[in-house]
């Protein structure tokens, strides 16, 4: 795998692996995170696409943004993929991430050709009691204090509390999320809520016509994991339920995550699944 080149279109923080000749592959991370949190599974899936990592609007290395609704930020999405002269790629969202893919369909479905949806929920009343250490970093009274304080354990606590087993944190990720301000999180946070609230992501990949595909983990903590059937009644839908996996497939099992990408892609385009080597 060669990381070819770093850009910064429209403010936007982007990262490019794999040969650009190669069929695109767009991948946007969930609230808090950034481009880092898909490092583990980068290097397999760009020996077969060009594969496009964006830092969304105030996370990690992208400039802050006048508004963090989910509709602006897939518009800003997809002026950096015009940009890039990128059309009809596959686009994957790992949690709140998928929110930004499924407007983005929404918006410009002649940008995405086919969406992959991993541990996103589906709506705000599967939403689980958080951990703790996420109640308290995000909590109204003490939150703005612990967070400007916040050690690196903390911020690994925080990433690793929605996962099912331990994790590799690489420091790049705890780099990228102490750029992040407690207000812009919360403010994400607000307008995922609101987007979900609207309308239920089943029910508006429902209306696309896209090929869907829903990676959950059976164990995740933040959404009730029962709640993944709920896309079993979209038409288009593929469901890969994942045993003993968190929230964070990503850096779980991203092996198992990628190779579940790589065939969904292939065969969303019509082309033949990579063969993955055997031990």
């Amino acid at each position: 795998m060669t990381q070819h080149d770093v850009e910064h279109p429209h403010g936007i923080h982007v990262v490019h692996d794999g040969p650009r000749q190669a069929p695109p592959l767009v991948l946007i991370h969930g609230s808090g995170a950034a481009s880092a949190s898909w490092g583990l599974m980068v290097p397999a899936l760009a020996a077969h696409h060009h594969v496009i990592r964006v830092d969304l609007p105030g996370c990690g290395r992208s400039a802050p943004a006048p508004s963090y609704d989910v509709v602006a930020q897939a518009n800003r999405v997809a002026a950096v993929l015009d940009d890039l002269g990128v059309r009809r790629a596959a686009v994957a969202g790992h949690s709140s991430g998928g929110y930004v893919g499924t407007a983005l369909a929404e918006q410009r479905p002649d940008l995405v050709a086919s969406l992959a949806l991993i541990s996103t929920g589906p709506s705000l009343d599967v939403l689980l009691p958080q951990p703790v250490v996420l109640r308290v970093l995000l909590g109204p009274l003490l939150g703005p204090l612990i967070w400007s304080i916040r050690p690196d354990g903390w911020i690994r606590r925080g990433i690793g509390a929605t996962a099912a087993r331990p994790v590799d944190i690489r420091d790049e990720m705890v780099a990228e999320v102490r750029g992040l301000t407690y207000r812009t999180m919360r403010t994400v946070l607000r307008h995922n809520a609101e987007y979900i609230a609207e309308r239920g992501v089943p029910e508006r990949i429902a209306a696309l016509e896209v090929p869907v595909l829903v990676i959950f983990g059976a164990a995740d903590p933040r959404w009730d994991p029962a709640s993944v059937h709920r896309y079993d009644a979209v038409p288009n839908a593929r469901v890969e339920l994942l045993p003993g996996v968190g929230h964070m497939s990503v850096l779980e099992a991203p092996a198992t995550t990628g190779e579940l990408l790589l065939d969904f892609a292939a065969a969303s385009s019509g082309g033949t699944p990579p063969v993955t080597p055997q031990a």
